[in-house]
Parts: structure tokens; sequence; C-alpha cells
């Protein structure tokens, strides 16, 4: 069974990119071995997300990415048992600083958020430590994050 995910925007001009989510994070989930999931995915501008992060997690500043986990489950009309894995927002904005910052291109940053996004849907957390330029990760989610993205470095969503 493969997985759905719902990718919308606000706030913002819908990016010309947004269609090639989706079979990017089937792609991603299938290898990850994560299967029968719905995510919601949101692209917005820095006041979305930093009004998301206020409200829900007490930071009154933009970030890059937020996940909701939400982890109940439900079946469809055709009988077929969901998880509802949760919800990612992702601040287009900062995508472009983070490009600038890591040296990389913006597509390498969107498929790093959107990896990030989904670990922290299944579970993982990397505590008090961020991905940083230079430093080798040492959390589990960090390291996985950086080999995962290594298999999808060809891949192309913007």
């Amino acid at each position: 069974m493969a997985n759905r995910f719902l990718v919308d925007s606000d706030g913002i001009d819908q990016p010309q990119w947004i269609g090639r989510v989706e079979p990017f994070m089937q792609e991603l989930s299938k290898a990850l071995s994560f299967d029968g999931q719905e995510v919601s995915i949101l692209f917005c501008g820095d006041d979305t997300i930093k009004e998301l992060n206020k409200n829900y997690r007490n930071i009154d500043a933009a970030t890059d990415v937020l996940s909701f986990e939400n982890g109940e489950k439900f079946t469809d009309q055709d009988g077929v048992e969901w998880l509802l894995a949760g919800d990612i927002a992702i601040s287009v904005d900062t995508l472009k600083k983070n490009a600038e910052y890591f040296e990389c291109d913006q597509n390498s940053e969107l498929k790093r958020l959107l990896l990030h996004g989904l670990l922290h849907l299944n579970g993982f957390d990397h505590g008090e430590e961020h991905i940083q330029k230079g430093v080798e990760p040492e959390c589990e989610m960090i390291k996985l994050q950086e080999d995962t993205l290594l298999k999808f470095e060809g891949e192309k969503i913007i």
C-alpha cells in the first residue's frame, strides 16, 4: 500500500513545483518503509509559520519546518486502514535562507525539510541537535536524515 500526501500552500503564490512534491514523498516514504500513512504538507511564508510556531510551540519566531504528529488511525470507505501521521508546514522564505546558509540549492534544502518533517511524524526526534554547516551529526535522526538524502541526490523537485 502507498501513502497519501495532501500538498497545498497558504499565504504565498503557489510554487510551480508543488505538483512534484507528492511523487517525491511517495519514493521517500517507500525507502524508509513508511506505509499506509496520510500526511498533509503546507507550504507557506514566514508570517504564517511564525504564527503556527507561536500558537503551538510558544515560540514567537519563524522557523523552517514544523511537524504536528497525529497518530490516529481511520478506515476509509473502501475498508482500508490508514494512519493519520500528521501535518508538515514549511516556510519557503526560510527554505531560501537555509539554502544560502548551507550553500546548497533550494531543491536540496526542500528535500531535507520534507524528510525532516516526515521523520518527526514517524517518532524520530533530535533533541537540541540541529543540522549545522560543517558539523557532523551525532543523533540517529539527523544521521538517518543525511544518509537518506544522499540516496535522493538526483531527485529534482525545484
